[in-house]
């Protein structure tokens, strides 16, 4: 799946998400539309989230209205993260699943943290390289820019 295919039609993602609000102090329990709120990503992707395992199981009110707890908000900001980081969904749902396994998955989820933070290290190391290039450039162009136009065609 693409990014374009999970973004809400209309929706620049070129554009930061949403500031997040706060969670009030003392509740357990959140409406989808204030998890909206607070985490900056869509119904439809919490939606989503549940129906592929990536979320445990989510409380229903009587009315089967879905009820958010604080360790749900929680979930949802390590996965935030772990998108951050570039892991892929698969991975993602595949920890989600030994997490909800228990204890004997620790050494399967150590490696794959283990293997998603090679990753990012090596995606660090690439973008100083290319941050290293960009203000060699800006660099050149600003001491470029001051000089005289006689003693540039030097």
């Amino acid at each position: 799946m693409t990014v374009m295919e999970t973004t809400e039609p209309g929706t620049d993602i070129c554009v930061p998400p949403p500031q997040r609000l706060r969670r009030p102090d003392g509740r357990d329990q959140y409406t989808i539309s204030e998890v909206v709120a607070f985490t900056g990503l869509t119904a439809h992707t919490l939606r989503w989230y549940e129906r592929i395992g990536l979320m445990p199981h989510i409380d229903r009110s009587h009315t089967g209205q879905r009820r958010y707890s604080n360790r749900d908000l929680d979930w949802l900001d390590l996965v935030g993260k772990l998108r951050l980081t570039g892991m892929p969904v698969a991975d993602m749902v595949r920890y989600a699943e030994m997490v909800r396994a228990g204890d004997e998955t620790y050494a399967d989820r150590f490696e794959l943290l283990e293997a998603t933070r090679r990753d990012v290290r090596a995606r660090i190391a690439e973008l100083q390289d290319t941050l290293a290039v960009l203000d060699r450039k800006i660099s050149f162009y600003a001491d470029a820019g001051q000089a005289p136009a006689s003693e540039r065609s030097r």
